[in-house]
């Protein structure tokens, strides 16, 4: 079958990585499956265009509002998957909210990557309840094996040997729905106590005013780094030399780099909202927070040890631990 896959696609960000993945398995399955940044279509016409002009069968979008908007009226049929910022912030919108019930009307299904998207979905609107499934995401982490962390540290005019540091990794595209300023303060305040601790922000610059206004707060806040977008076999490997990632959003479906941190046995450190939470189960498999006061200090420093030598975590900072006692 000949599928049009539309998700949006910024480089390195979650629902790129998101959209790329569900596109590979659908090849895998023996389809073609077209992938288009839905910012390129600016109406519904220009869809049906293509869609006529490349003989496509079926559809797909990744994102109820930004792709799924775009498909209804085209004659075939079509399915949604949630991205996260549709269910948690646009439905809040009611011109929004509208649009996105009138195209789950005609959708054929339509994805949750958890229970709790899917009960969200279902309470907005509930005559679509019975074409919504969860179907969780399912990763890949592919770190580079020649990659330099020292290099990295000193890219991050972080000048401390590598032993006894403590990063803590941000990923995230530079868009205030990330929040990535949420936690500077507190990583600063920490450092100043323990200069062992920094906070180190990696990811696209998404949003250009509000990224001229992180660039600024970083520069000027002691123990904070700020790193453009990596490829992602080297972003894995970051990953996987940090003490531990966090994650400060505002609004999440399913949070990839959590997932990738879990893979490769990085504690996770999570705001507490309902996407990180469906994840996260707290002092478990990682921290859920809701005050960016729990991760400073010696209060904050007690409660990551908690979570880093919980017996259910891998972390590799732990083990280590263990072995020293």
């Amino acid at each position: 079958m000949r599928l049009l896959f539309l998700a949006v696609l910024r480089r390195h960000t979650g629902n790129a990585i998101t959209a790329q993945r569900v596109r590979d398995h659908l090849e895998a399955a023996g389809h073609v499956c077209i992938l288009k940044n839905a910012l390129d279509f600016e109406s519904p016409s220009e869809i049906s265009n293509f869609i006529k002009a490349e003989s496509l069968e079926a559809a797909m979008a990744l994102h109820l509002y930004r792709g799924g908007r775009l498909l209804p009226g085209h004659g075939i049929p079509f399915g949604i998957i949630f991205g996260g910022t549709d269910l948690n912030e646009d439905v809040k919108q009611g011109e929004k909210n509208k649009v996105m019930g009138k195209v789950l009307e005609e959708a054929r299904f339509a994805v949750a990557f958890t229970e709790s998207m899917k009960e969200t979905a279902q309470r907005q609107w509930p005559h679509a309840k019975d074409k919504i499934y969860v179907q969780s995401q399912g990763i890949a982490t592919v770190p580079n094996t020649t990659f330099n962390w020292d290099t990295f540290l000193q890219r991050s005019e972080i000048n401390q040997s590598a032993d006894n540091l403590h990063v803590f990794l941000l990923i995230c595209g530079l868009r205030q729905v990330k929040d990535p300023l949420y936690l500077v303060d507190a990583f600063s305040e920490w450092h100043q106590e323990e200069p062992s601790v920094y906070m180190v922000i990696v990811g696209p610059e998404v949003d250009p005013v509000f990224t001229r206004e992180v660039k600024a707060k970083v520069k000027r806040t002691p123990g904070v780094r700020l790193i453009g977008e990596m490829a992602r076999e080297d972003l894995h490997a970051v990953v996987k030399n940090c003490f531990a990632v966090v994650n400060s959003s505002v609004s999440e479906g399913m949070s990839a780099a959590i997932l990738e941190a879990m893979d490769l046995e990085v504690p996770v450190l999570a705001r507490n909202i309902p996407g990180n939470a469906a994840v996260v189960k707290h002092e478990v498999t990682g921290l859920l927070f809701s005050d960016p006061q729990m991760l400073s200090g010696p209060e904050g420093e007690i409660l990551i040890q908690n979570v880093l030598c919980h017996p259910v975590s891998t972390s590799p900072q732990c083990r280590e631990r263990h072995y020293a006692a």
